[in-house]
């Protein structure tokens, strides 16, 4: 039951991280600090997003026990 709330919070960080990357692909950095923030975004959802990956495989581990 939790993978399924796992997976969403997983797509929605997926999605957001590609509406920021479309973003800045189009040049919506005004300058090179607003570019350097908006890629330690991107980095910040890609662990958060990894984070909740490693907990999915603890539960399997788990579960498995």
């Amino acid at each position: 039951m939790i993978d399924k709330y796992l997976n969403h919070l997983k797509e929605k960080l997926d999605e957001r991280v590609l509406q920021i990357q479309d973003s800045l692909a189009e040049g919506s950095a005004k300058d090179y600090s607003e570019y350097t923030k908006t890629c330690g975004l991107v980095n910040g959802l890609l662990t958060a997003r990894q984070m909740i990956t490693d907990l999915e495989e603890r539960l399997k581990e788990t579960d498995d026990d």
